[in-house]
């Protein structure tokens, strides 16, 4: 007989809310001019380099295009444009042009 759901489950605490690796990852990139792509919340898209952030936005200089400023609450994700990611069927592929 397997013990009730009660006692089966363990009650976890939810994760931190600021665990401090944001600020340390986002002044790496900036520091290293890191090409990133930022998806906004509404699908978007955008590509540059962070050269300045805060608690609450970032700059995203972009070459031959307006910078931006962007309110944190409105990315999705953050991902380093310079990188190879790899297909379902092992072949790398870089994404950047060239």
């Amino acid at each position: 007989m397997t013990p009730p759901i009660s006692s089966r489950r363990r009650s976890k605490n939810p994760p931190p809310g600021e665990t401090g690796q944001e600020a340390l990852y986002l002044r790496s990139l900036s520091e290293r001019k890191v090409p990133v792509a930022v998806k906004l919340r509404d699908g978007e898209v955008v590509k540059g380099w962070i050269e300045y952030f805060d608690d609450g936005m970032l700059r995203l200089t972009r070459e031959g295009k307006p910078n931006l400023f962007i309110y944190k609450n409105q990315i999705r994700s953050i991902s380093e444009a310079g990188r190879h990611r790899a297909h379902a069927d092992g072949v790398r592929v870089s994404s950047r042009a060239g």
